[in-house]
This record gives structure tokens, sequence and C-alpha cells, in this order.
């Protein structure tokens, strides 16, 4: 237990040290709101939808969550370049108890995140429906931020290029955010895209947080967690999997 919690720690210090990496992670989150918020928001409200800012800020917490926990994997590559990760693979503990550690602090770095893009919200106009509901929202923050971060550390395994994971987990990270129900209802939609949109694990995380912030869930709070529990259940195996035939 205790190399958990060091690259837990290890994690989350190497984020807060870095303002850069914080101040800089932040400049997509405000322009979707501001700028989506404000700038569709009247078109929204005409059509009936109410309030386009509180439909559109849990997405966007989402978003800044997937990001920063697939991309946690890119610190793997990172790792393997400098040698640091060839000294954890020869320590006498286990490869489980590796890549558990580095997935926690990568998720928790990324609810972090999450929780910053929700404080800015509030800034520019978001307003909480029940705050003790919204209490579950931390839930879904971190079975999201988990989840993702597993499924960069899958993909990070079987790459040894930096390059190469970025362009793959674009390649698949964009797809699982715009078809998530992030932008728009998922009422009405095409029956190819709404079974697209349904098999998309982050639909149910987007769906959990609009339902705990302003409560406009489409499926229910416990379908919700559900998913996203059995989810983060199978990315674990997996991901286990592929960082135990790693080769430093």
């Amino acid at each position: 237990m205790e190399i958990i919690y060091i690259l837990w720690l290890r994690q989350v210090k190497r984020y807060l040290r870095s303002k850069t990496r914080i101040i800089g992670s932040l400049g997509q989150p405000l322009l979707f709101m501001v700028a989506f918020g404000f700038g569709f928001g009247p078109i929204y409200s005409k059509a009936g939808g109410g309030d386009y800012l509180e439909f559109l800020v849990p997405g966007v917490i989402a978003m800044s969550i997937l990001f920063t926990a697939t991309f946690s994997g890119l610190e793997i590559i990172w790792d393997r370049q400098f040698g640091f990760l060839k000294e954890m693979l020869v320590a006498p503990v286990s490869r489980l108890q590796i890549m558990f550690g580095r997935s926690l602090g990568g998720a928790t770095v990324a609810v972090i995140q999450g929780l910053i893009v929700f404080i800015l919200s509030l800034f520019v106009g978001f307003q909480v429906s029940n705050w003790w509901l919204a209490l579950a929202a931390l839930a879904f923050m971190f079975l999201v931020a988990f989840l993702f971060t597993l499924f960069g550390t899958g993909i990070a395994s079987l790459m040894k290029d930096a390059q190469g994971f970025q362009l793959i987990v674009n390649f698949l990270i964009m797809p699982l955010f715009f078809l998530s129900g992030a932008f728009f209802p998922l009422e009405g939609l095409p029956r190819a895209l709404a079974v697209v949109v349904r098999a998309n694990p982050l639909s149910y995380g987007v769906d959990g947080l609009r339902g705990t912030l302003v409560g406009l869930a489409q499926f229910s709070l416990l379908t919700d967690f559900t998913i996203l529990f059995l989810a983060v259940i199978f990315l674990l195996v997996a991901a286990s999997y592929l960082f135990s035939k790693i080769e430093a």
C-alpha cells in the first residue's frame, strides 16, 4: 500500500507545482462556457430548452476531467524515456500496485481540475439547483476520472512514442466527448446516433453530473453510477493486464 500512496502523492504534487499547466488547462473550458454558453444561450432558450449555461457546464466539467485523466497516461511514456519507469518495474512491488497508484493519482488530479472548472463556472453565472445533491457530483467526477485514467494508462502501456500516443488519444477521445451529450440533449436523436451515444460511457458521466448539479438527468442517477462503475471495473482489469506486459 505504501507504493500506491507514494505514486499517488507524486502525481498530485507534480500537478500542483505546475502553475503553467493548471492555468493553461483552464483555457478551453472557459472558452466553451463563455462562447457556447452565451453564444448559443439565446437560441437554446428560444427553442424552449431553458438556460443553456446550466445544461452546458456539466458537460464542460466532464470534458476537463476527460482530457486531464486520459493524457495522464502520457507520463508513463515520459517515465519510460527517462528511465524512471524501469526503476519502478524492478522494485520489489507488484505491477498492479504501481499501475493502481499512478492511476489513482491521475484520477485525483483530474478531479481537482474538474473542481476548478466548477468553481469558475459559478463566476460566469452557473447555478446549482441543490447543493446537498451536488455533493454526489464528486462521486461521478471520480468515476469519470478513474475510468479515463485507466483508459490512458492502457493505451500508454502499448506505446513508446509520445506523439503517437497523442494522435491516437485525440482520435479516440474527441468522438467520445462530442457524442456524450455534453453539448446537445439526448431526446429526439436519430436512431443510429442514439445507439452510439448510449454505448458511450462518458454519456453517463455527463448525465450524472447534470443530474446532480442541475437536476436534468436523462437516465436515472443509479443507472449512470452503475454503468460507470462497471466500466471502471472492466478497464481496471484491461489496464492491469496491459501494464503487466509493459517493457521498460
